[in-house]
């Protein structure tokens, strides 16, 4: 073994600069690398030799294949695989954590809220991996990494390249294809042909684990151990740890020693420990007499001489929201319906009923070169009575000490019990350095303006931030979801979003936790790649991670028309409208939504709610005015076109509208003179293609709007996934050409006969 660092070192110094070995399992050495290409981390894992002699290298990277198509928020994914001075090796990032087996070893036996979470996040995963026709087979502790506080599956992939390789049986070497303590009856017989049941039952033996302090079977040797799962029965977990029954009742169904005998998939286990976790919380509430502690976070006044300084104070505000949504117990309202009330004139207790919180946090921010001070104070809404305040007068670079210090102020006086590891910071700075930080929260601040301008100041700002700190992730999802803003109405959409995912890649790979990186990803796959399904993928894994994250909500919404599910889009859109009742936008898709779903009416009510929000969201004139027209209702139709071009007149979709409200009043002269316009514009400036097209659909002139939609083929406009489902194409529906062009973008063609 000691001269497999020298040839790494020789076969691979190219490619990464290997450190050292930093640790050693069954199949595999692994070493501490620095990947130079993308200045990161990475842990080169190398196949022990006599495995590799017996797998093959063209075999075993041939399976590896799979694992590095897997793509989930929950699972560590595979950078690199190769062969290298007669080595076998895989990439994967480094993860600076422990693992799930680091932890068991220092606490023997962990909580049960965590124990449950930590299952749902595996399973997770696992689920992903068996739609993906892929099954771990060596879920084990040390394979389970806790990475802020979330697990995740590391080797993805490999046990299955392992086993096809050596055709799912014990190798020639002897080297089991998985750990005897966690291995299933199947799994430990040899069987070639194991399925997603096999994880399951690994993963209930890790739960077991976790709350017994060890495996159902233990035992001195390999062969005892898989003895004893044949012969013996599993000692009961109530046995020896007092746990809800439900969950006793789930882990001996999922360790039954037939696979017919278990739940039928992961998830379904998941869901199992889900449900038996309810009744817990809900005898919980009744004891202490009180529902979940609930908070608003509303904006921190700036109090600097420097009016400019009001990026600070949002991004003092935006952090504190982000440590203690984080927090089981604590309901905290959003970010967008927080700052939805920002200027506002509101009396604490109207913010609270307008909210439905129970206390709020108001405070100020004042920055004089290097000095900060805040003032914060949170206030029990229902008697105005003060239940903390502080002023905090620090140097600048003590910022986030003081956002900790803040948010643990909040869980005492709130009284939130804390789950795990109570000495884990609540705000874990994604830098360390003050400079890029700084800039991350000005750039965060123009981003939010979303207008042209501004959203390319927001560009350069996030840009400066990564030559500070070349590995700040949230720098870089700003950079993605900044050029999904700008895509499509400033431009072209095959310029924007191939950056965008770059982006969000590069967020996703220096902090695989972030919710904001996966959603933007899954954003990208529906919206750009056209790829449906697999952003329905995606985004349901986030949503799975935290089920309260609007935007992935919202995000799912915006791609299930595409799959002819517009039901379900208006269902997950009120979903996030419910988690953020006051962002504008999720109100407005709703009402995009419904109007998918040919149900007109709900959608130009909804437009007005929409319109109570933000009188001046252009936009939703657009909703309104598109319902009205499908409902035949074309002088209404006309003047919500007109009082959103009157709001916003660089917006051209308010022209194409036009056009098609008066080419249902026969007024096709002026139809023409609009269009003609449209034409001209584009000539020096982006103009969506499909919305022309639009205009010239409602005039008959079908060739005309068949010639601009394949114009927002070539250019990829996310505008084109709606073909379907959005009633504005209805007059193209009997060409021939448009199915043709429904089926490039991957959309079903539609049976108008449903739809009245």
């Amino acid at each position: 073994m000691r001269d497999i660092l020298p040839r790494l070192k020789a076969s691979l110094g190219d490619r990464y600069a290997i450190e050292r070995e930093v640790g050693q399992g069954g199949m595999a050495i692994v070493f501490l690398a620095h990947d130079p290409k993308h200045d990161r981390k990475v842990a080169v894992k190398v196949l022990r030799p006599e495995l590799a002699s017996e797998i093959g290298a063209d075999r075993f990277l041939r399976e590896i294949k799979l694992a590095a198509r897997l793509t989930h928020p929950h699972i560590l994914p595979l950078y690199d695989s190769g062969e290298a001075g007669g080595l076998l090796f895989y990439v994967m990032p480094y993860v600076e954590g422990e693992s799930l087996r680091d932890r068991i070893n220092r606490e023997k036996e962990l909580p049960l809220d965590d124990t449950i979470e930590i299952t749902r996040a595996v399973a997770s995963a696992l689920d992903y991996a068996h739609r993906h026709n892929v099954v771990h087979r060596d879920i084990k502790p040390e394979n389970i990494m806790i990475h802020d506080g979330v697990a995740m599956v590391t080797d993805f992939g490999i046990g299955k390249a392992l086993s096809a390789a050596a055709g799912g049986k014990l190798t020639e070497t002897g080297i089991a294809l998985g750990t005897p303590a966690y291995m299933s009856p199947e799994q430990a017989s040899g069987d070639a042909e194991i399925d997603g049941r096999s994880d399951l039952y690994s993963l209930a033996c890790v739960l077991y684990e976790m709350l017994a302090g060890e495996p159902p079977f233990t035992g001195r040797t390999a062969q005892a151990i898989i003895a004893k799962r044949f012969m013996s029965p599993v000692t009961p977990l109530r046995a020896v740890r007092d746990v809800p029954e439900a969950v006793a009742s789930a882990v001996s169904r999922a360790l039954a020693r037939t696979p017919v005998d278990r739940f039928p998939t992961v998830n379904e286990f998941a869901e199992a420990l889900r449900s038996s976790a309810i009744p817990t919380a809900a005898v919980a509430a009744a004891q202490t007499g009180r529902a979940e502690q609930s908070v608003a976070v509303v904006p921190f006044a700036n109090m600097s001489a420097d009016p400019e300084n009001e990026y600070f104070s949002d991004g003092i505000t935006e952090e504190i929201i982000n440590a203690l949504s984080k927090l089981k117990g604590l309901q905290v309202a959003s970010r967008t319906t927080s700052f939805a009330l920002k200027g506002k004139e509101l009396d604490l207790r109207e913010i609270g009923k307008k909210l439905g919180v129970g206390s709020v946090l108001e405070g100020s921010v004042r920055k004089a070169g290097k000095r900060l001070r805040i003032t914060t104070q949170l206030v029990d809404v229902a008697n105005d009575y003060h239940l903390w305040s502080e002023v905090y007068d620090r140097e600048l670079e003590d910022v986030f000490a003081i956002q900790e210090e803040i948010s643990r102020a909040i869980v005492d006086a709130l009284k939130v019990k804390l789950v795990g590891d109570t000495s884990v910071p609540l705000v874990v700075p994604a830098t360390e350095n003050l400079e890029a930080y700084t800039l991350y929260l000005k750039g965060r601040f123009f981003r939010n303006k979303f207008t042209e301008p501004d959203l390319r100041i927001s560009l350069e700002l996030y840009k400066q931030a990564l030559e500070h700190d070349a590995r700040y992730g949230r720098a870089y999802a700003g950079i993605a979801d900044t050029w999904m803003n700008l895509a499509d109405d400033w431009l072209p959409p095959h310029e924007a979003y191939p950056k965008a995912k770059e982006a969000a890649e590069k967020a996703a790979e220096l902090e695989p936790t972030l919710e904001e990186a996966h959603t933007s990803l899954g954003k990208i796959m529906g919206w750009y790649d056209w790829d449906f399904a697999g952003a329905e993928r995606v985004l349901r894994s986030v949503i799975a991670q935290n089920p309260s994250y609007a935007d992935a909500h919202f995000a799912l919404g915006s791609v299930l028309p595409c799959l002819g599910r517009a039901d379900e889009a208006v269902a997950e859109m009120r979903k996030a409208l419910e988690l953020d009742p006051l962002l504008d936008m999720h109100s407005r898709w709703l009402a995009r939504m419904l109007l998918f779903a040919r149900n007109y009416d709900e959608a130009i009510e909804q437009s007005r709610r929409t319109l109570e929000i933000n009188p001046n969201y252009s936009r939703v004139y657009l909703d309104m005015g598109n319902a009205y027209l499908a409902e035949g209702k074309t002088d209404e139709a006309l003047g919500a076109y007109r009082r959103g071009h009157a709001v916003e007149a660089s917006v051209v979709s308010f022209n194409a509208s036009t056009a098609r409200a008066l080419a249902a009043m026969g007024k096709q002269d002026e139809v023409s003179r609009v269009l003609a316009e449209l034409e001209a514009q584009s000539e020096h400036r982006y103009v969506r293609g499909e919305v022309v097209a639009c205009g010239y659909a409602a005039l008959g002139e079908l060739d005309q709007a068949i010639a601009w939609l394949e114009k927002a083929y070539e250019e990829r406009s996310a505008g084109l996934i709606y073909l379907a489902a959005d009633p504005a194409y209805d007059p193209l529906r009997a060409d021939p050409r448009f199915d043709k062009l429904m089926t490039k973008v991957g959309l079903q063609p539609v049976d108008m006969s449903s739809k009245s």
